[in-house]
């Protein structure tokens, strides 16, 4: 296969998949979202519960919880002067439904080139 045929397949995998899920991976590339994450998968959570785990400040705090609202991981509502936050698990279970389809994939391959190998390996 040359490497012009490559690309276009790559660039074809690629560009095939929505954008939420480039804004779902995007969101769980950083260690406090996935820990936001992650507690927000126990309950909701107001906004001082969710950083209190983490060393970083009020505003870095809103930007995160900002990506992942804009992912569609989370949701908010206000009850009085409060911010509750909810997990919307549709959005994760996209991400794993991407990563399985790819992990069988990627396994269906490399047993047929485990079994050509063994099969080229024969007298």
């Amino acid at each position: 296969m040359t490497s012009a045929a490559f690309l276009s397949i790559v660039n074809l995998v690629v560009n095939h998949y929505p954008r939420h899920l480039d804004l779902a991976f995007g969101a769980l590339a950083h260690p406090i979202r996935r820990g936001i994450l992650a507690r927000l998968a126990t309950g909701e959570a107001t906004v001082s519960e969710l950083a209190k785990p983490h060393q970083v400040s009020a505003p870095a705090i809103t930007k995160h919880l900002r990506i992942l609202e804009k992912a569609g991981l989370l949701s908010r509502r206000k009850q009085g002067r409060e911010h509750r936050i909810r997990l919307e698990a549709e959005r994760l279970r996209a991400a794993q439904d991407w990563i399985e389809h790819h992990r069988k994939l990627w396994n269906e391959r490399l047993d047929a080139l485990e079994a050509y190998l063994k099969e080229m390996q024969k007298p």
